[in-house]
């Protein structure tokens, strides 16, 4: 496997996606609180980590193999990724300036990122 397919089919590994969603409200608290180091550090440490450990250790081919993996080949591509990084700068300055509704927003995006498939079928 490919270091670009690792890139890939870790986004759907178990403890990858725990630690993404895990992530957020923590870090969302530090940045409602203006502390800005700490969310930042929250928002992005635990996930990089988390990553490298799945790309270096983990054997990603069931993954791959999976319909969770066909369905991510299709649907997420590299502007999806983009997009659901851009929701969270929403969610993070949703926190930052204490607007629920952008946090709201970003979750939307974030979720609508990942269902893209499941909305809008390619034909």
């Amino acid at each position: 496997m490919t270091l670009r397919e690792k890139m890939l089919y870790h986004q759907i590994h178990p403890l990858k996606l725990f630690t993404d969603i895990g992530v957020v409200f923590p870090s969302c608290y530090y940045f409602w609180q203006h502390d800005f180091v700490a969310g930042i550090a929250t928002a992005l440490l635990p996930p990089i980590i988390i990553s490298t450990i799945i790309i270096a250790a983990v054997d990603l081919e069931r993954y791959k193999q999976s319909s969770f993996g066909k369905y991510l080949v299709t649907y997420m591509s590299r502007e999806m990724e983009v997009i659901r990084l851009v929701a969270f700068v929403f969610i993070a300055l949703g926190s930052w300036f204490h607007q629920p509704w952008l946090v709201l927003c970003g979750l939307v995006v974030v979720l609508l990122a990942w269902m893209r498939g499941i909305i809008w079928r390619k034909a």
